[in-house]
């Protein structure tokens, strides 16, 4: 059965395959491009392919999905029943998506509402069930957008790398913050905020950043109703380790996700990420 709502991410938002089918949302692929080979993210390169590459010091770079991609996902969305689409994107300081969405929503059939949320990953992700909920509950277009904008705004995303070095290639953080933290031999604790990549705390080694970032997260997530998730690439060890110290730590935890990034995020944090998203009910 077509609700008249429809939402539509990207594939940045890291939604688990299944809760994507059970809440009818549709994700629309960023590019990865390796070498010569430009890769469709989450079908056609694997985080673990990604990581490699980057131990290797190939080169990688990421794009956009066209706007003739969004242009065919707001059809298929209209062809199946929904007379309006939410579509929700990654921080446009990171990335052109949203302004691809916007293209496309020009010619759509139907209304098309872009958000741009101001995250990434998972922060994304509690964005698009947000509004998926909603429309489930038959909202109006309004309604699902309003529902995603609140649990952005609400939302934080923490997360340590081991390097600056890729963010500083990819544009995301500034030259004199990664040259800093290169020099000082520092762990960098960084935070979304405003949409942007920015430093939160400068730590001496890597195991006091992590014990850091956990306390972090402990005391936003207070004792409110809260989903978390965790990310990492190529870390699986440190991200299931934090996950059941937040599972013991955070009384009002309600869902907890545990997932690695995807190939588009992991290029440009590479290989050691951690991270975490507190998300209030």
């Amino acid at each position: 059965m077509s609700r008249h709502v429809a939402i539509v991410t990207d594939s940045t938002a890291y939604l688990p395959p299944q809760t994507m089918e059970r809440h009818g949302i549709t994700a629309v692929p960023l590019t990865v491009v390796l070498g010569d080979q430009a890769l469709e993210e989450g079908t056609e390169i694997s985080a673990r392919s990604l990581a490699l590459a980057l131990q290797k010091r190939r080169s990688v770079t990421t794009s956009r999905p066209s706007p003739e991609v969004f242009a065919a996902a707001y059809r298929a969305a209209a062809e199946a029943g929904a007379t309006g689409i939410v579509s929700l994107h990654l921080s446009a300081e990171f990335s052109g998506t949203y302004d691809a969405a916007v293209l496309a929503a020009k010619s759509a059939p139907v209304p098309v509402r872009v958000v741009d949320t101001g995250m990434v990953a998972m922060a994304l992700g509690f964005c698009a069930l947000a509004a998926a909920e909603v429309a489930e509950a038959d909202g109006t277009l309004d309604e699902a957008v309003a529902a995603a904008e609140k649990r952005a705004a609400g939302t934080s995303a923490f997360f340590y790398v081991d390097t600056l070095d890729y963010l500083r290639r990819g544009g995301r953080i500034g030259a004199a913050q990664a040259l800093l933290g290169s020099a000082l031999a520092v762990k960098p604790l960084l935070q979304l905020e405003g949409g942007r990549i920015e430093m939160l705390e400068k730590v001496r080694t890597a195991s006091k950043a992590i014990a850091r970032l956990e306390e972090i997260v402990v005391d936003r997530a207070g004792t409110s109703r809260v989903d978390i998730a965790v990310h990492h690439l190529a870390a699986p060890e440190r991200a299931a380790a934090l996950a059941e110290r937040l599972r013991e730590r955070v009384p009002g935890l309600a869902d907890l996700h545990v997932s690695e990034v995807g190939a588009v995020i992991g290029a440009h944090t590479g290989p050691g990420l951690l991270g975490a998203v507190v998300s209030p009910r």
